[in-house]
């Protein structure tokens, strides 16, 4: 097995240990769900934000100058791919959107560093139902003058988040589908 396969299998892993779980949740989108995943639970581990940052990485257009997400899911995610790019020496900034604007000093959607016109940025998420939570970084980075042509999340639990995203002309990867972490977690007895 190459380190790229190694080190996402036991991100996979670590999303079925910590992140996923069987049960009756409410999602953010409102919608009705039978299991839950806080991959907030992952991201936020030593090892799941390193091999969080180290996948992510591997998976971005040699292009990317920033990657960028929506607070609070994609905080440590962007911020795991920018410190591992910086010791890939391939140094990529992070940018964290707002859910709104800062209510004072320069009332901003957008923190981190600023970046020339039209830089090529990335959006990450952590699980991805409808798309609306990315959809809505993606709109607040191009208002700003940002390039986005891709999101990529850690899980899609195939629930039309890749359909909406291509209506709207973005490409679109995951780590994980919901699938594959279900049978990796039936295989571990894992999940409730």
């Amino acid at each position: 097995m190459t380190e790229d396969i190694q080190t996402r299998k036991k991100l996979l892993e670590l999303f079925c240990r910590l992140a996923y779980k069987s049960g009756n949740f409410t999602l953010s989108s409102g919608q009705a769900s039978t299991y839950y995943i806080n991959g907030k639970l992952v991201t936020l581990d030593p090892f799941g934000a390193l091999w969080t940052g180290q996948v992510l990485l591997s998976m971005l257009p040699p292009e990317t100058q920033a990657v960028a997400g929506l607070t609070l899911g994609a905080d440590p995610i962007v911020s795991a791919v920018s410190v591992v790019s910086a010791y890939e020496n391939r140094p990529i900034p992070a940018l964290i959107v707002r859910k709104q604007a800062k209510g004072h000093g320069t009332a901003a959607w957008i923190e981190g560093p600023q970046l020339p016109a039209q830089a090529k940025v990335v959006v990450l998420e952590d699980v991805v139902t409808t798309g609306k939570s990315a959809m809505f970084a993606v709109e607040k980075l191009q208002e700003a003058g940002y390039q986005v042509e891709q999101i990529i999340t850690l899980v899609d639990r195939n629930q039309g988040g890749a359909e909406f995203y291509a209506e709207a002309g973005l490409k679109f990867a995951s780590v994980f589908t919901i699938a594959e972490i279900q049978e990796f977690a039936s295989q571990l007895k894992l999940g409730n």
